[in-house]
């Protein structure tokens, strides 16, 4: 009994740890590849942002799609193929892609 009550103890505390260090990631990829247009706080507020109508990330228009939607627009450009959107193409990898719709799943208004 003390066997699987510590082999469950453990394989939740790697699910725990795994998801802080995957958000903890995608704030740091933000950070590298997102904040010069979204602005640091994710709310388009940037003198870049502002010039080209950049949606607040933290907004229901955005909180509101879906994991697959926000991947296609960071991976691909999404449905307009926007090239500023196209990160795949730029080096990042699914679980990069993965770790920042994580990190935009936590920074809601």
């Amino acid at each position: 009994m003390k066997k699987a009550t510590f082999l469950v103890l453990a394989v939740f505390a790697m699910f725990v740890f795994s998801s802080v260090v995957m958000a903890a990631d995608g704030s740091a990829l933000f950070k590298q590849k997102c904040v010069a247009c979204h602005g640091a706080d994710a709310s388009g507020n940037t003198s870049m942002g502002q010039k080209m109508k950049i949606k607040d990330l933290r907004g229901a228009d955005v909180q509101k799609q879906t994991d697959a939607q926000l991947t296609d627009m960071i991976a691909n450009g999404g449905p307009a193929k926007k090239p500023t959107h196209s990160f795949k193409t730029k080096g990042l990898s699914d679980a990069d892609i993965t770790a920042i719709v994580t990190y935009l799943r936590s920074i809601k208004q």
